[in-house]
């Protein structure tokens, strides 16, 4: 019965783990080298009207943001993502609708320019929105944006412009969520591990062991799905954009991305085009 279909992520995992770290500081090499060294994959959330101008002194010691040379170094050519950040890191829902916008669409176009690729998603400044803000993001294209308003759970959004991540880094629960999210039996919906932060509070906290210890134990598992923000957004949207016949017995897949799914404990795929029947 179709109450017995549920999404699977590529090659049938029932498991995703995806990274979110925003501002382009210099400390974000540090940790994507890292992600690298343990095959993990992460967003990076830029603010493209704050890159630093070459041989200027940072404004801050400990948030040493990037010049364009140094994010194109860092990220061009790296199976990370790149996301926006809001031209200049400002509250947007404190600003009128038109400049709102302007942050967003600005920054976006920016970085695609600088990247020679697209954009779609990112992260709000600060955490902070409003229903405003969520038609600037509409009218921008933008697919996704993630809050700071941590779940400490592993539900795959449903609203993807007001999407919750697990926690931040520094979250006392996270131990036991790597756990969970490792060995919890998953029967039904799919757990999806999303960990923020910003790479400078590695720094300031002294705490880079933190998230090598984090990725040598998450790194490695045939049962994750390591992807970017922008790469779990686009399999669900595949998965979501499936049509099933009134009887739940059909399945087509419209789109050009094979699907994974379980049906009454079995796992199938769905290829682009094609069309399969599912038997109880």
């Amino acid at each position: 019965m179709l109450k017995d279909f549920f999404l699977r992520f590529p090659e049938g995992r029932a498991r995703a783990l995806t990274f979110s770290y925003d501002d382009g500081v210099e400390q974000d090499l540090r940790l994507r080298t890292l992600l690298d060294r343990y095959g993990l994959k992460g967003t990076f959330n830029l603010n493209s009207g704050l890159l630093t101008a070459p041989g200027a002194a940072p404004a801050d010691p400990l948030i040493r943001r990037m010049t364009e040379r140094q994010v194109l170094e860092a990220f061009a050519g790296t199976p990370h993502e790149i996301g926006l950040h809001g031209l200049r890191h400002l509250y947007l829902e404190q600003l009128p609708p038109a400049r709102a916008t302007y942050e967003i669409l600005e920054d976006r176009a920016r970085l695609e320019v600088l990247f020679h690729t697209w954009v779609r998603g990112g992260a709000y400044p600060y955490g902070t929105w409003n229903e405003q803000t969520l038609d600037s993001l509409r009218a921008c294209g933008v697919d996704y944006f993630r809050t700071t308003e941590d779940s400490h759970g592993f539900d795959v959004p449903q609203d993807w412009l007001r999407l919750a991540p697990t926690c931040h880094h520094n979250d006392p629960q996270l131990p036991a969520l790597a756990e969970r999210f490792l060995h919890d039996p998953v029967e039904r919906r799919p757990y999806l591990f999303y960990i923020w932060g910003h790479s400078y509070e590695f720094e300031r906290d002294d705490n880079w062991a933190l998230i090598e210890n984090l990725a040598q134990t998450l790194s490695g598992r045939a049962e994750v799905y390591y992807a970017t923000n922008g790469e779990v957004f686009d399999y669900v949207a595949a998965f979501r954009a499936l049509r099933i016949s009134c009887d739940g017995r059909r399945v087509l897949n419209p789109t050009a991305t094979p699907v994974w799914y379980v049906h009454c404990g079995r796992a199938g795929c769905v290829q682009p085009g094609e069309q399969v029947v599912l038997e109880d």
